[in-house]
């Protein structure tokens, strides 16, 4: 049985109760999102030239509406009202949210797109999850574990593989071969593959893969839950001085980062 929610971030943290709920939150939103998938659904461009959509609108409503109602006193730094002039709240305890990571892919009717809830305690997540609806996949914090399940069944515990002597990379689609070829050389990588949004942070918690470095810069809610399923998991997300990544920025802005398993 889940714990009921008290509305105190904390306590729900350490009974449980946040972690379960943001989890069916999240699959709730992939769930207002799958009608739009593959069914020509207008794009509109954001004042970045990002492209936005009735579903990344739909399923930020649904979730800061949840969110607020359970755990009114927490505020929310989410990337749709942001990309319309919110202002962006950092406290003790704050929400980062993309409620559609992988707009663009998700446009070209391809599979790697994401639902993104992460709690942060101060500069650092404190609990996440990750939910790709056209997979059926999502991923979560658990009791200070990291946990995967599948259409909705029941959780299993995952964990980051022993880094083979060779890895195995993962990098964004819009990294060019030749930069892709240079960064598996650094990073001593045999092979390396591209795929959208936070997914490649859960597959290297899965210990499906090893790394994902990104020299580009991200917004902080494209990283956060997956920041926190991967460090759940045994990983790590360090910044470019070998720091853990942290949050609350300028902007909100990611520099570059490396994503790694063991």
């Amino acid at each position: 049985m889940t714990p009921i929610v008290s509305g105190d971030p904390a306590a729900d943290l350490d009974s449980g109760a946040l972690e379960a709920t943001i989890a069916d939150l999240a699959e709730e939103a992939g769930r207002v999102i799958l009608p739009f998938w593959r069914n020509g659904v207008a794009v509109e461009r954001k004042a970045d030239d990002s492209p936005v959509t009735l579903a990344d609108q739909r399923a930020e409503a649904l979730i800061l509406e949840r969110l607020a109602a359970l755990w009114p006193s927490v505020p929310a730094v989410a990337e749709e009202a942001m990309a319309a002039g919110g202002e962006g709240r950092v406290a003790a305890w704050w929400w980062l949210i993309d409620p559609l990571d992988g707009t663009r892919g998700f446009v070209e009717g391809k599979t790697a797109f994401t639902v993104n809830i992460a709690l942060m305690r101060g500069d650092a997540p404190a609990a996440g999850v990750v939910s790709a609806p056209a997979i059926g996949r999502t991923w979560a914090t658990r009791g200070g574990g990291a946990v995967a399940r599948d259409d909705g069944g029941a959780w299993r515990t995952i964990a980051v593989r022993a880094r083979p002597t060779r890895g195995s990379m993962l990098l964004s689609h819009s990294v060019k071969p030749e930069a892709a070829a240079r960064l598996a050389a650094e990073h001593d990588c045999a092979a390396w593959e591209g795929t959208d949004s936070s997914l490649k942070f859960c597959l290297i918690a899965e210990g499906l893969h090893d790394l994902y470095p990104r020299e580009g810069p991200t917004s902080e809610w494209d990283t956060a839950a997956g920041q926190a399923v991967l460090e759940a998991a045994g990983g790590q997300v360090l910044d470019k001085e070998k720091a853990r990544l942290r949050y609350g920025k300028p902007g909100f802005l990611n520099g570059p980062f490396l994503a790694k398993g063991a």
